[in-house]
């Protein structure tokens, strides 16, 4: 089988991605660098393939690295400060709403001292009405028991002789007359 040529597959790496592997230690395989990988397969004899000179293969430009590095890099900054503007938007609107509550609550505080400080004046007001229309009742009560102390008074003064008389006595307060 040797006479037909060696057959195999080899795995050629550039000289800089092969010392890269080598110095690269075990978390550099979570690192995603990009790697050029030259695979080649061929039909013959080794030595063939060692004499033809490999072109070297094209290294990524820097500044495209740095570009998208850059440009990552804004992004997330841009992203940052929106997230931060949000928040001071989100701060700003809690304060008004913070503030408008308060004056609410100062609003319906002052409301419910007025409506405390009415209720108070009409209390007193009713109080001292409640107390005037006792008097008056009570002078009436009076007046009244002093009418038929009169009355008994008269009753007795006129005795047997006036029963026969028409009695009739007059309120002078309302002018009112009454018949025993």
């Amino acid at each position: 089988m040797e006479e037909q040529g060696e057959r195999g597959l080899q795995l050629l790496l550039p000289a800089a991605a092969a010392r890269v592997l080598r110095e690269a230690p075990a978390s550099a395989a979570t690192d995603h660098q990009q790697l050029d990988l030259d695979l080649s397969m061929s039909i013959g004899p080794r030595q063939q393939q060692l004499q033809l000179p490999r072109p070297a293969p094209p290294t990524p430009p820097a500044n495209e690295s740095r570009r998208a590095a850059a440009t990552v890099a804004a992004s997330a900054a841009t992203a940052r400060q929106l997230q931060q503007q949000q928040v001071t938007v989100d701060v700003r609107a809690v304060k008004q709403q913070t503030a408008e509550q308060a004056r609410m609550a100062s609003a319906e505080r002052a409301y419910a001292e007025r409506v405390r400080e009415l209720a108070k004046r009409e209390l007193e007001l009713a109080e001292r009405e409640f107390a005037r229309a006792r008097m008056i009742w009570e002078r009436a009560r009076e007046e009244v028991e002093r009418v038929e102390r009169m009355k008994q008074i008269a009753a007795r003064r006129l005795g047997s002789a006036a029963s026969a008389a028409a009695l009739e006595i007059t309120c002078h307060a309302c002018m009112q007359r009454f018949h025993p």
